[in-house]
């Protein structure tokens, strides 16, 4: 079995999320998604699940961050086109998420950044690695 990546978030409004998650790309998967918890895949690898704060608790010791007022995590979603960064960070705003920095163009890669209803930071980039610079 190859490996898989779940990543998973607290969330105040399950079913708000998976909305705004859905509008962005991902896919439900209703085999592993309840009232309290939605599995959203990006890819076959690449799993998040949100879930309700009450659900989210049963799995941690600490308290659950404050991720509208402080930065836990910044996921990175690679695409394969600048266009594809375009459409879905303009999807995540249509959506209701917010763009908390500017457009990044570092010349082999380019991105954008979306935060969810709860803050947590999604970045999207392309990268073509031919525009990388070389060592010297």
């Amino acid at each position: 079995m190859e490996s898989q990546v779940f990543i998973n978030l607290a969330v105040k409004d399950v079913n708000k999320s998976m909305d705004f998650y859905t509008q962005i790309g991902f896919t439900n998967n209703p085999q592993f998604s309840d009232d309290t918890t939605k599995c959203m895949l990006w890819s076959e690898h690449i799993f998040v699940m949100i879930m309700s704060h009450e659900k989210f608790q049963t799995f941690i010791t600490k308290p659950i961050a404050d991720t509208k007022n402080n930065t836990a995590g910044l996921f990175a979603l690679s695409v394969g086109s600048l266009d594809k960064v375009n459409e879905l960070a303009d999807k995540g705003v249509a959506a209701g998420g917010v763009e908390p920095v500017p457009f990044a163009d570092y010349g082999f890669m380019q991105k954008r950044n979306i935060e969810d209803f709860d803050g947590h930071t999604w970045e999207i980039f392309f990268m073509d690695m031919s525009k990388f610079p070389a060592n010297n």
